[in-house]
């Protein structure tokens, strides 16, 4: 026991097969999406290790921060290992769907559900479905508008399921602002969507499990502006926005951020997040909101392909 706990604090990222994609061929499509469940549940994004280890290394010697940081790290190696839950609120089931012309999106959902079962049943999931009057949970993580499922048709002939695990911690500090904020002194451009997306930051503080990725949505209206938020935290922590502006805005305010010394879960130190990606939108002339999305460091998300010959691949 004592040889694994040392080991997982080995810098850089020595489980170099935590990073490999998973692929091979299923009986159903049901069972491939089962595994793209116990994958997102159980080992995170090669990336997000990646950073997290690294970021490890830039914290003071014998900090909180640096020890916070060593647990996140075994625990990520002991989830791996055992196959279980990173996290125990394995959140929300949020899945978003391209499938190829022709094919129902109502057989995909019954898929999907039954997946999302068979994945509580397994434990690989949480019940995590309560009815908002009552309080009853459903004890399968189904229930009314959940799993949440957003689908897509497109042109090509594959399946692409795009899952996320989205914890109530980090979801309960997401934030919308509508500009101009005379409060923190935003007005209605890019400096006033910085002022507030450092806001959003330093009201999260520890509280939604740092280091943690956000994600910003310029415009819209008060839905579409959350969605599109919630949608960046599917990118790769290394990506760029394509718009310059907003890819220089991701750079800026990554480092204003972490330099507000809340630190991992809140214990102070040089890593308040991750990752900062922003995306806009058209909007109305009367309203300008600014969405924010804060993901926990247990960022746990996965993409299933399922090609035609039951042949799939994960990562």
């Amino acid at each position: 026991m004592e040889e694994q706990k040392n080991s997982s604090l080995a810098e850089p990222w020595h489980r170099k097969e935590m990073f490999e994609p998973l692929h091979g061929k299923a009986e159903s499509r049901i069972d491939a999406i089962l595994l793209l469940i116990r994958e997102a549940s159980t080992n995170l994004p090669g990336d997000v290790i990646s950073s997290l280890s690294v970021q490890k290394t830039k914290e003071s010697d014998g900090s909180q921060a640096q020890r916070a940081l060593g647990i996140i790290l075994e625990n990520i190696e002991m989830a791996y290992d055992a196959k279980t839950p990173i996290c125990q609120d394995t959140g929300t089931n949020i899945f978003h769907v391209h499938y190829p012309i022709g094919t129902s999106t109502i057989t995909l959902r019954n898929e999907i559900t039954q997946a999302v079962r068979r994945a509580t049943e397994l434990g690989y999931l949480r019940p995590n479905s309560v009815d908002s009057i009552t309080g009853k949970n459903s004890g399968d993580n189904t229930g009314i508008g959940l799993p949440s499922l957003y689908f897509h048709e497109w042109e090509n002939e594959h399946l692409e399921i795009k899952l996320m695990l989205k914890g109530g911690g980090c979801e309960n500090v997401g934030t919308q602002y509508a500009l101009p904020d005379s409060r923190l002194g935003a007005g209605r451009d890019l400096a006033g969507v910085k002022k507030v997306v450092l806001d959003a930051v330093l009201q999260a503080q520890g509280k939604g499990c740092s280091p943690g990725i956000l994600g910003v949505g310029i415009g819209g209206d008060r839905v579409s502006g959350a969605l599109l938020a919630k949608e960046q935290l599917f990118r790769k922590l290394e990506d760029q926005s394509p718009d310059p502006m907003l890819a220089e805005a991701e750079a800026e305010m990554l480092e204003k951020s972490n330099q507000l010394g809340i630190g991992p879960m809140g214990f102070g130190g040089a890593t308040t997040l991750l990752s900062v990606k922003m995306a806009k939108m058209h909007r109305i002339p009367a309203s300008y909101f600014v969405s924010t999305s804060y993901m926990c460091w247990a960022s746990r998300r996965k993409t299933l392909v399922f090609n035609n010959d039951n042949t799939y691949i994960i990562e």
